[in-house]
């Protein structure tokens, strides 16, 4: 309801006008920017927003990182100086954004979702991220510190690998094929959670685990909308010849897009698992409730005889000894109310409620 009432600022503002639409994930907006060639690397934390304006135009490699995307001012003056579409900048700040890609003249845009595990390890939590790749730069924009980039940001310090050989493209793949690989570790934590919860399942049917099941069920549609657009986006990659995407790097593409085609195959079939999983707590309901009504028509069948002699007979016999007993009544009650107590036990005991 919150992102609802967010999303209804922008309703009657101009085209372009940034507004931020999402949880504020960060206090402060921190820019760092990661500097380097085949032979050098700089690296620092940027006191003032102008300090990232230099790395527009460099013959080097810049990655420019902005944790805390709330800051619609900050946002703005970056994309005004590297001269960013104002559209652009909107679904930057906008992070119920889908994902998507789009071309402009000098630089390419994506943004998508990178993917988390809460730290109950019951639910996928989510963050965008966007990527802004230029010819000299590549600016992220992330909703909040720490991220999944640590091994590339080592990889590049002390030049392993080809990426210190490569340019700003072979970056822009790398940061993109780690938050793809990083979807692997969300789909074997759903297939984890899918196992546990069909070995409850079959032992016992609480609501609790219905709504897990219901929790399970609606996390899987979000990922299916993060990834399915993502792919379109990273086919768009291979087809169309994007002229910052040199030739001896759009290959790389082909393995990121085979990866998201795992994944997304990966969350149909836990879908139908998690359908499977919902078939088989209502078959566990219905064959609790068969047992339920056996033991009933049991009792019942028990008592029907006895209910028709005493509803010929009822008290009419002449030697009822109990009738004139001076505690006759309160032990009838004491028996009765003993008998509910234990009916309401084994009850309880069978799960019945």
């Amino acid at each position: 309801m919150k992102e609802k009432s967010q999303v209804s600022k922008k309703s009657g503002l101009p085209p372009g006008t940034l507004v931020h639409i999402g949880k504020k994930r960060a206090n402060k907006v921190k820019i760092s920017v990661i500097d380097y060639t085949e032979t050098s690397f700089h690296e620092f934390e940027c006191e003032a927003i102008e300090d990232v304006f230099a790395y527009k135009e460099k013959d080097s490699v810049s990655w420019i990182n902005i944790d805390g995307i709330h800051n619609t001012n900050i946002i703005d003056i970056v994309g005004s100086n590297f001269g960013h579409h104002p559209l652009l900048l909107e679904d930057i700040v906008n992070t119920l954004s889908r994902p998507k890609l789009e071309e402009f003249d000098d630089y390419l845009f994506i943004t998508l979702k990178m993917l988390g595990i809460s730290e109950n390890q019951k639910s996928i939590v989510e963050e965008q991220v966007s990527f802004i790749l230029g010819k000299n730069y590549v600016i992220s924009f992330q909703e909040q510190p720490g991220d999944i980039f640590d091994s590339i940001r080592m990889r590049i310090k002390e030049s392993k690998g080809n990426i210190r050989k490569r340019k700003t493209d072979y970056l822009f793949y790398r940061l993109l094929d780690t938050v793809v690989d990083h979807y692997f570790f969300i789909v074997e934590h759903l297939s984890e959670r899918i196992e546990q919860l069909e070995d409850i399942v079959l032992k016992t049917q609480t609501p609790e685990i219905l709504h897990e099941i219901q929790d399970l069920k609606t996390e899987l549609i979000q990922l299916r909308k993060s990834i399915s657009p993502l792919r379109e986006a990273v086919g768009t990659i291979q087809k169309d010849e994007i002229k910052l995407i040199h030739k001896n790097t759009l290959h790389y593409f082909n393995d990121v897009n085979q990866n998201l085609l795992q994944v997304a195959e990966s969350i149909d079939i836990y879908r139908e698992m998690t359908k499977n999983l919902m078939d088989l707590y209502q078959s566990g309901i219905n064959n609790k409730m068969n047992q339920v009504m056996q033991i009933l028509t049991v009792i019942a069948t028990i008592f029907i005889p006895l209910t028709f002699i005493v509803g010929i007979y009822g008290m009419n016999f002449e030697y009822m000894p109990e009738l004139k007993w001076r505690y006759g009544y309160f032990t009838t009650w004491g028996i009765m109310v003993l008998i509910v107590l234990l009916m309401l036990r084994f009850f309880k005991r069978k799960n019945w409620f």
